[in-house]
C-alpha cells in the first residue's frame, strides 16, 4: 500500500503558487488536464502507480478508462497543446500549468518510484 505524501489542498496550493497564484478554478482545470494528458503519455501501469500515491481527488484523471497500456509518443509542444485544449486555456497558461503540476507531482510521489517523464523539466522532454 502506497503512502500519500501530499494531501489534496497542499498539492493544489503548490500548483497555484507555481502558476503565479492562479485561481482555484484554473488550478483545478489545468491540474486535471495535465494529469489526464500524462495518463496517455506514460504506460497504463505507471499511471496506476502514480495514482496510488496521490489523494483520491487526483487519482481519477490518471485512471480514466481508455488510458492506453502503451504510452503515446509526442513532444512537449503536443503535451502542452493537449493540456490547453482540455483545460480551455491558452498555450502559455497550459505550459506554465503543466510545469507546475509536474513539479508538484514529483514532490508528491515516493522517492525512487516511477516519475512522470519530464517531471523535473517539462520544457526539455521532447521525446521520452
Amino acid at each position: 500500500m502506497e503512502v500519500i505524501r501530499m494531501q489534496y489542498p497542499d498539492f493544489m496550493r503548490a500548483v497555484a503558487e507555481r502558476m503565479g497564484d492562479a485561481s482555484a478554478e484554473r488550478t483545478r482545470a489545468v491540474t486535471t488536464a495535465a494529469l489526464r494528458t500524462l495518463a496517455g503519455r506514460v504506460p497504463g501501469g505507471e499511471a496506476r502507480d502514480l495514482a496510488a500515491q496521490l489523494p483520491k481527488e487526483l487519482q481519477e484523471p490518471l485512471l480514466t478508462p481508455g488510458v492506453p497500456e502503451r504510452a503515446e509518443r509526442y513532444d512537449v509542444q503536443g503535451f502542452v497543446h493537449r493540456v490547453a485544449a482540455r483545460a480551455d486555456v491558452n498555450f502559455t497558461v497550459a505550459r506554465e500549468g503543466a510545469r507546475a503540476v509536474l513539479l508538484t507531482l514529483r514532490e508528491a510521489v515516493s522517492p525512487g518510484s516511477s516519475r512522470p517523464c519530464g517531471a523535473s523539466s517539462p520544457t526539455t522532454t521532447a521525446s521520452c
